[in-house]
């Protein structure tokens, strides 16, 4: 059973989330361009190691860079599991996703590798693991990107939990977003917990980010209108956990779509969905939207399906979205 939360680690929770996106909406303070509009960000998750034609497409405010996890032999970060966390290309590659002037937010976790909070053996070195990586980025936004065994690991999450408030102690700057799977019902009560486990130990955490895709195979309808159904959810149960109101708690949401082909059989993500879902951000005053990712913004080269089309047992393709359009739609469509 999980403990009870105390008045003041609730009351960090909520004043975070009720004053999220400001930073990032307004353009100033986060990305230096001065009278930016205040609408919903576009902030895509990008590789950090490798270029893509459409990254800049629809002028990002933020780039998420994917992924920081375990090298695979212990509490040492690489992206991807293989670079160095200062690697040339990958420095490099950071300082030229800046001259626009955007932001850039390191994302820990992911779907595949190691998590490094289920590699590192203690709190204090988990977070010196997470301060290694975001002083090599110059970074002052961590996302962690929590799926599979690791949500359901409750040692780990009490760990990264820990870690987390460890490091905010010391950067008390640093900005914090957990990227979470979410259905159309809602966050789960893995992922609840997760967010509990945070207000417990004291994190300031800036976001919500819902994952709004790879639902499942019974799940066959309209893509668009699910992502709608699960922030609708989302926000219900943001608002009972954290005592909000109505407008903070779209405040602390992000949405990140899986974009054409999903990984589950009969999902697929429409540029009308981006639409869609762009305009239901903007109306709720959400703080960003975001796509997996600037990679797949193509069409595939063998036609709209192509060897990006889901199948029950294999992922979709990651450098084309499976479907017919010009390359970088999807970005100009969530930019708005």
């Amino acid at each position: 059973m999980r403990g009870v939360r105390g008045p003041a680690a609730a009351m960090t929770l909520l004043l975070a989330l009720a004053t999220t996106g400001c930073t990032e909406r307004t353009g100033t303070e986060s990305t230096g361009r001065k009278g930016a509009s205040a609408a919903t960000a576009y902030a895509p998750y990008v590789s950090a190691t490798t270029p893509s034609a459409t990254d800049a497409t629809g002028s990002p405010t933020a780039y998420n860079l994917a992924f920081v996890i375990s090298s695979g032999s212990g509490c040492t970060p690489r992206w991807n599991g293989s670079h160095a966390v200062d690697a040339p290309e990958v420095t490099s590659r950071i300082a030229r996703l800046r001259k626009s002037g955007a932001a850039v937010r390191v994302s820990f976790g992911g779907a595949a590798g190691k998590e490094l909070a289920a590699a590192c053996d203690s709190a204090a070195r988990l977070a010196k693991a997470y301060a290694t990586v975001l002083d090599a980025a110059g970074a002052t936004r961590a996302d962690f990107d929590i799926e599979g065994d690791e949500l359901t690991d409750p040692a780990s999450v009490a760990r990264r939990s820990e870690a987390i408030a460890l490091l905010q102690k010391e950067r008390t700057d640093l900005e914090v977003s957990f990227t979470l799977p979410v259905m159309p019902s809602g966050l789960d009560a893995d992922s609840r917990a997760l967010l509990d486990s945070a207000n417990d130990h004291g994190v300031r955490v800036s976001l919500v980010n819902l994952m709004t895709m790879n639902y499942g195979e019974s799940y066959d309808g309209d893509m668009g209108d699910y992502a709608l159904a699960a922030a609708e959810a989302a926000h219900t149960q943001l608002k009972k956990l954290f005592g909000l109101s109505d407008a903070d708690a779209w405040r602390g949401m992000a949405l990140t779509s899986m974009i054409g082909v999903n990984d589950v059989e009969g999902e697929t993500f429409t540029l009308a969905d981006a639409t869609q879902v762009r305009a239901f951000a903007e109306d709720k005053g959400i703080a960003w939207v975001s796509m997996w990712s600037t990679a797949r913004d193509r069409p595939c080269p063998d036609g709209a399906g192509g060897s990006g089309k889901g199948t029950g047992s294999g992922d979709a393709a990651t450098d084309c979205s499976g479907v017919q359009q010009a390359p970088g739609a999807f970005a100009k469509a969530f930019a708005g």
